[in-house]
């Protein structure tokens, strides 16, 4: 891979649009796990699963941002963890959903706002140009 393959407009789209979709991942990751904190004497709203999932997420969030920064910056095995991380946590994400009971319906919410994000980074990943492109190294 050479830096005009990573400077080619369809790259730099595709990679900008995963660093707002993380971003945005991270950030709400970040607020809720904030939340949940301040929020942690109220039982009813906040249980030891909701901060426990609220870290793995956050730190999970913070990781897909660096392997994200990393593959536009052409790291084969960056895109590779990339595409793999973003499908571990779809998974997840969607037992969270499906579980009843586990968590508050306010935390399933945030989940399915966090899986939205990273169904379009799993989109984006895996699509053609990026997949053809990382093939290539």
């Amino acid at each position: 891979m050479t830096t005009t393959d990573l400077q080619h407009p369809d790259t730099r789209r595709a990679f900008r649009t995963v660093r707002r979709l993380v971003l945005a991942y991270l950030g709400l990751s970040v607020a809720t796990l904030a939340g949940a904190v301040v929020l942690r004497d109220h039982h009813s709203v906040v249980t030891a699963p909701v901060l426990v999932r609220g870290a793995i997420v956050a730190a999970s969030a913070a990781l897909t941002l660096l392997l994200t920064v990393r593959a536009a910056g052409g790291s084969r095995g960056a895109f590779r963890r990339l595409r793999i991380l973003s499908a571990v946590m779809l998974v997840a994400i969607v037992a969270i959903i499906a579980l009843p009971g586990t968590f508050p319906v306010w935390m399933k919410v945030e989940q399915g706002v966090c899986g939205l994000a990273l169904l379009g980074v799993a989109a984006v990943i895996n699509g053609r140009h990026l997949r053809s492109l990382f093939a290539r190294l």
